[in-house]
């Protein structure tokens, strides 16, 4: 059953995706299609994975408030997981080759410098399977039927987040 959920959720982003691409093809769009590509800079890129990390991280802190209340509301949460499941699933596609610009021991900037380690880039698929694995269980978690399911995917997401941090992500 949780596979055919899956299914019709990645079917539902595939047609949304498809209707936003229509759109610019009728008109919308037609201008930045003849514009040039390149415009996208690493840091815009850096910058992009940067609000997408933030806003995982705060729908994740509320996650973590839901179950620390005592209070459990599976519904509520629900939403919460759903939303760190589809950007977990976008997630590593904002790691192209280019951005990979980690630089120990120089002035960061926070907003549009990386703290993406190296190892994202020469071990990909580790990291990619990691997001992954992570997306699953914040899935799991939005379709968890009563408080101790919920309470044991949160736990699962968790432990992928921080398991994935360690690896690939520098602190300095």
């Amino acid at each position: 059953m949780k596979q055919a959920a899956l299914g019709a959720r990645c079917w539902l982003a595939g047609a949304v995706i498809a209707g936003l691409v229509s759109a610019g093809t009728l008109g919308i769009g037609s201008t930045a299609l003849g514009q040039d590509q390149s415009a996208a800079t690493v840091k815009e890129v850096i910058f992009a994975r940067k609000i997408l990390m933030t806003t995982i991280g705060e729908n994740m802190d509320e996650l973590e408030a839901i179950i620390a209340s005592g209070k459990i509301d599976v519904k509520h949460g629900a939403e919460h997981a759903n939303l760190v499941s589809v950007m977990l699933l976008a997630f590593p596609h904002l790691f192209p080759p280019a951005s990979n610009e980690w630089k120990p021991n120089v002035d960061k900037d926070p907003g549009s410098d990386t703290y993406a380690a190296p190892e994202v880039w020469t071990r990909f698929a580790d990291f990619y399977q990691r997001t992954q694995d992570a997306s699953k269980a914040a899935y799991d978690a939005s379709q968890a039927r009563n408080e101790e399911e919920f309470k044991k995917s949160v736990g699962e997401l968790r432990t992928g987040c921080d398991g994935c941090h360690a690896i690939y992500q520098k602190k300095d």
